[in-house]
């Protein structure tokens, strides 16, 4: 038996955890992987715990284990992580500094493709990467690598020597519901959603993949194209659980694409309906499965569906077709339109920063956001992750190889006619215009859920705003209008 230590990195950036704090699921399933083949784990979050680095030095010295595993891990999506990426491979490091016999493991995304690079480095702290979906593969390399026999596990890379070593290819798991995530590991008193009504938080997966070709995410080069879906009568049995043993009364569905199989949908639906647990969910799901479950929204809600994310990302057509999104402003605005008919809270997402964005086409997506009218906009800056078909296209505009940065608030890309602090104004302009609206229309709202439930996510957002948008107002380029700070 070994023991294992999975550590979220202690990485932090505004945007990430405004609006709560997500327990790591994805490190969860891991380590119920290694116990359930035998061996021992914890579970170090220093993302959530706020942790600095000479702690997680403390916490590899006080648990003293044969392994620590790490992730380019956020919270919700695995699709734009690499910018945890630093962090993840700095703890590594401190493992080893710590006992240089500790084998480190790094898995994720963007290890996934970029482990030439990774262990091209030449202080590189990692030992194994695991390629792809990770718990088959791990529990096989626990059993392998104390024997010498890392070689014949399938979805590894490694340094042998001067060589890597990449292993082939490992088949994905068929019965997702034959994984169980080590709840017990956590630390619930961490995890919590920070809007009105409040509340213990957990995330789920009921499916793993996503076939959808958007080039700016990993989701669909990471999974191979593929989708698979959990029971869902298991699905509700976590739940349960999930609220009867840890007292979660907030969950979110992390699948890339919840709602891609409509029966098996409306099935999860209807056994949510009937179990009637009293759970409030989050979900991201795409806008023409929203128009195409028009008849069965008021299920969504039956359900205890209390926010829907989409991404609209674009102000025309022809960038979402650019971005090979499959959708246009018109299903935009009509998925969020029956969503708001349903009494769903609505949360739309429109990139910025493109190569060809210009002060013009900044106000166009700032308009379009507040025409759309979701209850929450954000406003995430284009960030080709090095292995998505985005970076090819634009590498000539990238300008930053930092990857902690990848964070979706810091520029990257360089436009062809405004400079990278012009992009970073540009960002605070599209908060502000869609916000300055969207307050006022709040403020109009009888007391209730939606009215609470809206001050209560302004004010997370704008919390730590003026921390990271200090130049509101100044500075402005010729023709802009200064932007209100808001108001504490």
């Amino acid at each position: 038996m070994s023991k294992l230590l999975f550590v979220a990195p202690p990485y932090h950036c505004w945007g990430v955890q405004v609006i709560g704090a997500w327990p790591p699921l994805q490190l969860a399933y891991l380590a119920g992987a290694a116990l359930d083949a035998g061996h021992e784990a914890r579970i170090c979050d220093a993302m959530n715990k706020d942790y600095t680095f000479e702690d997680v030095r403390s916490e590899i010295e006080n648990y003293s284990p044969d392994y620590v595993l790490s992730l380019d891990y956020l919270p919700v999506s695995g699709a734009v992580s690499t910018a945890t990426v630093p962090a993840a491979l700095r703890t590594l490091a401190i493992a080893k500094q710590v006992d240089p016999a500790i084998v480190t493991i790094l898995g994720g995304p963007h290890p996934t493709f970029m482990y030439e690079e990774i262990f091209g480095a030449e202080d590189c702290p990692v030992d194994f990467i695991l390629i792809g979906e990770s718990e088959a593969t791990l529990s096989e390399l626990l059993s392998a690598a104390p024997k010498g026999l890392a070689p014949s596990v399938a979805g590894i890379a490694y340094r042998d020597g001067e060589s890597i070593v990449v292993t082939p290819t490992r088949p994905h798991i068929e019965d997702l519901d034959t994984l169980t995530p080590a709840w017990h590991l956590l630390d619930w008193d961490d995890y919590h959603y920070n809007i009105e009504p409040y509340g213990r938080m957990a995330s789920i997966l009921t499916t793993r993949g996503c076939m959808m070709g958007c080039s700016f995410c990993s989701h669909r080069l990471f999974w191979r194209g593929d989708w698979r879906a959990r029971d869902p009568k298991k699905v509700v049995d976590e739940i349960r659980h999930l609220v009867d043993t840890y007292k979660v009364e907030f969950i979110t569905l992390i699948d890339p694409y919840p709602t891609k199989d409509r029966d098996r949908w409306e099935l999860q639906l209807d056994l949510l309906i009937e179990a009637n647990i009293g759970i409030k969910l989050l979900m991201e799901t795409r806008v023409e499965d929203i128009i195409r479950d028009e008849d069965i929204l008021p299920k969504y809600h039956a359900a205890g569906v209390i926010h829907v994310y989409v991404g609209a990302e674009s102000s025309s057509d022809a960038m979402l077709e650019s971005l090979n999104k499959g959708t246009d402003v018109d299903m935009n605005k009509r998925a969020l339109d029956l969503l708001r008919e349903h009494d769903i809270m609505t949360e739309a997402s429109f990139m910025i920063g493109f190569p060809n964005e210009t002060w013009e086409t900044i106000e166009q997506t700032a308009a379009e956001a507040v025409r759309l009218n979701p209850d929450i906009a954000v406003f995430p800056l284009i960030t080709p992750m090095p292995f998505t078909p985005l970076h090819e296209e634009m590498k000539d505009r990238i300008r930053v190889t930092d990857y902690s940065k990848y964070n979706l608030m810091t520029p990257i890309i360089e436009p062809y006619e405004m400079s990278m602090d012009d992009v970073y104004r540009a960002l605070a302009k599209c908060y502000m215009t869609f916000y300055r609206n969207k307050m006022l229309e709040v403020a109009k709202l009888e007391d209730g859920f939606k009215r609470r439930y809206m001050m209560s996510a302004f004010e997370q957002m704008m919390k730590d705003y003026g921390e990271h948008f200090d130049f509101l107002g100044e500075g402005m380029p010729h023709g802009m209008p200064p932007l209100d700070r808001p108001k504490t």
